[in-house]
């Protein structure tokens, strides 16, 4: 589950509008502004199809760890592999890179 922040944050992040947001995600423009505005909270499934349609745009969510939520880009697979040769191994990078 996310937070209307973090759906406001991962938008401003992979650089789509409210309205490209809503034609990938089938939600109403309306319902995803009064998510992010914190006006209105949405069932848990359009909150899940928000989340999936931000991933396919390259937003990676981050879990409550201790220092809070958060929202990421997903690395290029040039970043990917710098990080692979430093870490001496794939680790969830694999998983990671925008298509």
């Amino acid at each position: 589950m996310i937070t209307g922040s973090q759906c406001r944050a991962g938008r401003a992040l992979v650089e789509v509008t409210r309205g490209k947001l809503a034609s990938r995600s089938g939600v109403d423009e309306a319902v995803i502004e009064n998510f992010e505005r914190k006006i209105d909270e949405p069932e848990p499934p359009i909150v899940a199809a928000l989340k999936g349609a931000l991933e396919e745009f390259g937003a990676v969510f981050l879990e409550e760890n201790g220092g809070g939520i958060g929202v990421r880009l997903k690395f290029t697979d040039s970043e990917a592999k710098r990080i692979a040769r430093l870490e001496a191994e794939g680790g969830i990078t694999a998983f990671d890179r925008v298509p």
